[in-house]
């Protein structure tokens, strides 16, 4: 059997896309492929913010490493804009992360609009089923490729504050299933990782209330939150070849928040 190593330059020659990459975990995770050799693209709403990352990503890394490309995943022609304008620039996609998500309401599930309702739906799922299909041909016809889809804990259980934003990333993780079974025999590879509570600007109405905190950290294992580095390596594992044989699967990255019971 070959050694599967995990060599600087890992990502030599592949592109990725990752969304909501301006700041936190998606950040994170454009960081540490550009760090293995990967071109990346930066992506969130605003263009300002990608150009300031790709900026830094250039500097740290050479010129030609990263490009930013606004896009906001309500829109289905700004998706397919990033794809495009990424091909024109890089060539074929071979790594996608669906980062970016909302999240407008916080509260009982009573008191939440349908306007808020749907744009949890169209902004987590529908826009992931978007982009995963506008990449899957050229992966597919390739023989390879990854899509990985950040999902979160909230999917795997129950929540009276959440409630619309963990159906959304429950049905991520069932969507990532389906095309791993769909895409799999041309050999791409779809999964999920499911984070805990991230020291993210994203969660900051949880990790700032005293409170949440102290209830989230006493149940976990680890007794804190985590930092979006931590589940950058994750995604770095799906992409590369180290993560060959893993798809259809959610990773769960939460400090031992849900093996304890908390």
């Amino acid at each position: 059997m070959n050694h599967i190593e995990l060599p600087k330059n890992l990502f030599a020659g592949k592109t990725a896309v990752i969304t909501g990459s301006s700041r936190g975990i998606g950040k994170a995770i454009a960081e540490e492929m550009a760090l293995h050799g990967a071109k990346v693209v930066i992506s969130s709403r605003k263009q300002d913010a990608c150009d300031a990352v790709a900026a830094e990503l250039n500097a740290k890394h050479g010129d030609g490493t990263a490009i930013a490309i606004a896009a906001n995943i309500s829109s289905k022609d700004d998706l397919q804009n990033l794809c495009n304008e990424t091909r024109a620039a890089f060539g074929k996609i071979t790594a996608l992360v669906c980062n970016a998500a909302s999240n407008p309401y916080y509260g009982p599930a009573g008191g939440i609009t349908d306007d808020q309702f749907r744009k949890i739906m169209d902004n987590n799922i529908l826009s992931n089923h978007w982009l995963t299909h506008m990449v899957s041909d050229e992966m597919q016809e390739a023989g390879a490729g990854s899509i990985t889809i950040i999902s979160s804990i909230g999917g795997l259980k129950g929540s009276n504050i959440l409630g619309a934003y963990a159906i959304s990333k429950a049905a991520d993780m069932q969507m990532a299933r389906n095309l791993a079974d769909e895409f799999g025999p041309k050999g791409v590879r779809v999964n999920c990782i499911a984070p805990g509570l991230i020291k993210t600007d994203f969660a900051r109405a949880l990790w700032e209330d005293p409170e949440t905190l102290e209830i989230s950290t006493r149940r976990s294992s680890l007794r804190r939150i985590g930092e979006p580095e931590e589940i950058a390596g994750a995604a770095v594992f799906l992409a590369s070849r180290a993560g060959g044989f893993t798809t259809g699967q959610t990773i769960v990255i939460d400090g031992g928040n849900t093996s304890s019971g908390g």
